[in-house]
């Protein structure tokens, strides 16, 4: 185990949340700040890019002192500062990395870039290490980044490094994706069609608690398959379409077409009218009819049983016996209740991270730069933000 602490500040700003923690060693976190924009895209229904590099510029700054002074640390004593470095939205991207980039220079500390995505991996790897110091998920794993604007499906393999039994490299390929929605977009549309607010995922979890999930129908998208396995070994994502590829775009639109031919237009417009848009689940509860709340309840069954059987077999298919789930849309109470019970199924190992690290967050921007400082992979101060930075 590496014998000296290395406490790294990350920095996140890729989308709506200004984000700053302090992550010693990689797996102990000291200090962790998020800043939430909610309130500001709320009465949108969604995030709005200029607004959100705006509040960025404003937080930026006290989100980070804030994260030192709850590590107890002073600038001067952080080992390195990592900042996402894509993908997201460019204007986000770049208030955080070049305030990251200013505090490297300023402080002669090193500077480390971090794939937002790989953040997400090393948040259940973290999490991990927060419950069973000193414990290591097994490799190879099927990994499901869900949120509201991935859907991914990534085969990741470990790597030690070598002197430091503590911390590993990963390396990527990429299974699956989505090849319209995200998983967190369709849940933000479905509750902007149904007057529910924003964002989302959330209420629409809480709601599904009071509906019938069989009530309505869904059919499932149908991916075409790609090509049939040869003796070269696994078949990664290299383009076109993968067989285990989500589509959600369709659910979206079918919920549409079931509020206009059910009459439920009305309702979802006396919502809006009487404010309905905050997300207090009891509020919302009384002004939805059954028939709203089975429409959510079957909706949120559709999307997660499609995430949960494609990973799955995807899994087998890799021969993979861990199965990693990260990402805002891992904090759905239904989605892990399923993934667990069919994991136990099927014989699989499946993780996830807490769900104050599911969302987007700086300790797993942190935690994926350990390794990267361990190997000395820094990045120059002539490093620019990448809003659609490929992973592996």
């Amino acid at each position: 185990m590496s014998q000296i602490a290395t406490r790294i500040l990350g920095i996140e700003s890729s989308c709506d949340e200004t984000a700053a923690a302090v992550v010693e060693s990689g797996e102990r976190i000291l200090s962790s700040v998020v800043a939430s924009q909610f309130d500001i895209h709320r009465k949108y229904g969604g995030v709005v890019p200029e607004l959100a590099s705006r509040e960025h510029l404003r937080q930026i700054v006290p989100v980070v002192r804030e994260a030192l002074e709850q590590a107890h640390l002073a600038y001067r004593e952080v080992d390195a500062i990592a900042v996402t470095q894509g993908p997201g939205l460019v204007g986000s991207l770049l208030v955080g990395l070049t305030y990251g980039k200013s505090l490297a220079w300023a402080l002669s500390k090193p500077l480390i870039a971090v794939h937002h995505l790989e953040g997400h991996v090393h948040a259940v790897v973290l999490e991990e290490k927060q419950k069973h110091p000193g414990a290591m998920i097994p490799f190879p794993a099927m990994t499901l980044v869900v949120s509201g604007g991935h859907t991914v499906l990534y085969f990741v393999e470990s790597q030690p490094l070598a002197g430091h039994d503590d911390a590993a490299c990963f390396s990527y390929q990429k299974i699956a994706q989505t090849q319209d929605d995200a998983a967190g977009e369709a849940y933000d549309k479905v509750a902007k069609i149904l007057a529910l607010g924003y964002p989302g995922g959330p209420i629409i979890d809480r709601l599904s608690e009071f509906g019938d999930p069989n009530k309505v129908a869904f059919t499932r998208a149908v991916i075409k398959r790609g090509p049939p396995a040869d003796d070269t070994g696994p078949r990664f994502h290299r383009g076109g379409r993968s067989r285990y590829d989500f589509s959600f775009s369709g659910i979206k639109t079918a919920v549409l077409r079931y509020v206009r031919t059910h009459g439920m237009e009305a309702e979802a417009e006396e919502r809006r009218r009487m404010g309905a848009g905050k997300p207090d689940a009891e509020r919302l509860r009384a002004l939805s009819s059954q028939a709203t709340l089975d429409l959510v309840a079957s909706f949120q069954k559709s999307v997660v049983d499609d995430l949960v059987t494609r990973t799955l077999d995807a899994a087998e298919e890799y021969d993979t016996r861990t199965v990693l789930v990260s990402g805002g849309v891992a904090a759905n109470r239904l989605l892990r209740a399923t993934f667990e019970q069919e994991c136990r199924i099927r014989g699989l190992r499946v993780h996830f991270p807490s769900r104050h690290l599911s969302t987007d967050n700086a300790a797993m921007i942190a935690a994926g730069a350990y390794p990267k400082f361990l190997s000395r992979n820094f990045a120059d101060l002539e490093l620019n933000a990448d809003a659609s930075l490929p992973l592996g």
